[in-house]
């Protein structure tokens, strides 16, 4: 619904018009559902302007503007337009941990380096939407531009994993399983995901999963910024991942809704999940803090994406540790990836190729147990996979082979299929020594060959991109 010019004598017609709203909350564990009505005056309006910025935003950019309260919130220009958010609280009476000040700052401390910082407009509006069912991207997640974005892709290779691996047992299974899922499945697929995520997280001994709540925990002090979001938050912490995904999928659309903040619920139950004392030691001294501000927003540090897709937040994605010699001569430990985990990372950016910096992903990351890879190529997150479960365990399914790509664009109807042929091709390779390999490849096909030297890619038809 839109509301356009809205004044007070308008306000009055849009109660009216609105009446109660019916919401639906699950009461206590034994999951009864109560209806409770909340009043259309209560629900927050918030301002869409052509740059994205709601009225509490940051004018700077920094979140260091302060926060307006939910009464100017209400005091409109009468020729911009206005959306009204669903509801995105549960009852307080759910039964969690409610949140309190020390919490709250340690968690601000640990995404932004200090307590004053706020999400911006862009994060707050990010949630989990999947493309539509039974369409040819009904497995896949929509992922707008902004520092939310690559957390959604990181869950995306959860969701591929779920849809490929988990549920089925098949060695090699169709794509077009992948476009034959109900909103049921969806929604299912996604709690499976974002449960599995939280259990790793939490090193298989407890998950824990953030809800807003209608109540305010804690009165804020002077080194405390208000988000009316943070402030409100109870905690359920869960000792089985079963138990976990249940829980999420019971309340999917704390996730999923329009209004709900559920890039920012998921990112606050990855941290409490890991818990604050841990991310600590899994950090190093080149980050402190695991959100950075760039082009006017933040942008998610390597060890947010470690944390998703390992369950460990190693600030870098080498093997192992290794040692820096800093000024003075002392010498650093830099934490890498430790382990093998179900999904793999991939990295290409010509601009560091170019001066000479690229970054060296290890084999940890290169090869995962499932072929499913997260892909940052020249700072975008994309999705590539394959539907056969041995292509990484059997070394002769790796001569020939199918791939698959979600870069998560607007642009992209249908997944992108590619064929990597891994034989060597001599004339290939004296060819491109003559020139510049970005000149003559296509970004996608150079993250490829990071892990495939001197494979030839064969889009099928498609037009290459990135």
């Amino acid at each position: 619904m839109r509301v356009v010019g809205v004044t007070t004598g308008m306000r009055a017609v849009v109660k009216a018009a609105l009446g109660y709203r019916e919401i639906r909350v699950r009461d206590k564990p034994e999951g009864k559902v109560r209806v409770r009505h909340q009043e259309a005056g209560t629900i927050r309006l918030l301002k869409y302007q052509d740059n994205h910025k709601s009225d509490y935003d940051n004018k700077d950019g920094t979140g260091a503007s302060q926060f307006r309260s939910s009464k100017k919130q209400g005091q409109f220009l009468s020729n911009i337009p206005f959306s009204i958010p669903k509801p995105l609280t549960v009852s307080s009476n759910l039964g969690g941990l409610p949140i309190s000040l020390e919490m709250a700052m340690g968690l601000r401390k640990m995404l932004f380096g200090n307590t004053f910082h706020v999400f911006s407009y862009e994060w707050k509006k990010s949630c989990f939407k999947f493309h539509a069912p039974y369409s040819d991207l009904s497995y896949a997640l929509e992922a707008e531009k902004g520092g939310a974005r690559a957390i959604l892709m990181a869950v995306q290779v959860y969701i591929i994993k779920y849809c490929l691996f988990v549920r089925n047992r098949e060695e090699k299974i169709p794509l077009q399983g992948l476009c034959e899922i109900s909103q049921t499945e969806q929604e299912n697929t996604l709690a499976e995901s974002l449960g599995d995520i939280l259990w790793t997280a939490g090193e298989g001994r407890k998950a824990t999963v953030c809800l807003v709540t209608t109540d305010t925990y804690f009165t804020p002090n002077i080194d405390y910024k208000v988000d009316n979001l943070t402030e409100r938050l109870q905690l359920f912490e869960f000792f089985g991942k079963e138990a976990a995904q249940k829980f999420i999928c019971d309340h999917i659309q704390c996730f999923i809704g329009e209004g709900s903040h559920g890039v920012i619920l998921f990112l606050y139950s990855l941290l409490f999940s890991r818990t604050l004392e841990r991310l600590q030691k899994d950090l190093d001294f080149t980050t402190s803090h695991l959100l950075q501000f760039s082009l006017g927003n933040f942008i998610c540090r390597q060890a947010i994406l470690n944390v998703i897709l390992t369950g460990r937040a190693s600030p870098h994605v080498f093997n192992g540790f290794q040692k820096f010699d800093s000024e003075g001569g002392v010498q650093e430990l830099l934490h890498g990836v430790l382990a093998r985990s179900d999904v793999g990372y991939l990295h290409w950016n010509k601009d560091e190729v170019e001066h000479y910096r690229p970054l060296q992903v290890g084999s940890m990351l290169k090869t995962p147990k499932l072929p499913i890879w997260l892909c940052n190529i020249n700072g975008t997150y994309s999705v590539l996979f394959s539907t056969n479960r041995l292509l990484l365990s059997d070394w002769k399914m790796e001569h020939i082979f199918d791939l698959y790509l979600y870069n998560g664009q607007p642009s992209q109807k249908k997944t992108v299929h590619l064929t990597v042929d891994t034989h060597s091709h001599h004339w290939e390779k004296n060819h491109c020594e003559k020139s510049d390999p970005e000149k003559r490849f296509p970004s996608v096909e150079m993250a490829i060959k990071t892990k495939w030297e001197g494979a030839a890619i064969n889009w099928n038809g498609a037009v290459p991109f990135l």
